[in-house]
């Protein structure tokens, strides 16, 4: 018989160690890609943002974040205030619709003359 050569991969002969080693690189180029990415995805999206504050101007990676930050904590700021407006003009109207309410049920125990009645509620609808 003639003696048969087990050729071995070569990460096989390498120890745990070593392979982690040889991955570790691989493993941060991909990292460093998928930030690139992100950055530059976000460039894209708020193009116009960055013109309008820094026209003609080429952007670092760190200009990109702050005024990506900047630019969310901005819009952030803009839905509170809607949100709080449209909050006080529903509490306005609830109020009002309330005290209509109200209204209605007093003149509905009380005497009161029609023709004074009918002039408060066409009032209040106005």
């Amino acid at each position: 018989m003639a003696p048969s050569a087990v050729f071995m991969e070569p990460e096989a002969l390498l120890s745990p160690k070593e392979k982690n080693k040889l991955r570790k690189p691989v493993v941060e180029k991909m990292r460093r890609d998928r930030i690139n990415s992100s950055i530059e995805q976000l460039k894209l999206l708020l193009e116009k943002e960055f013109q309008r504050h820094q026209p003609n101007s080429k952007l670092e990676k760190a200009d990109i974040l702050e005024m990506t930050v900047s630019y969310l904590k901005q819009q952030s700021q803009l839905q509170m205030k809607r949100s709080f407006h449209k909050s006080s003009q529903f509490d306005f109207r609830e109020g009002y619709s309330r005290c209509l309410q109200e209204a209605f049920h007093f003149l509905s125990l009380h005497k009161v003359r029609t023709e004074t009645q009918t002039k408060l509620l066409s009032h209040f609808q106005k």
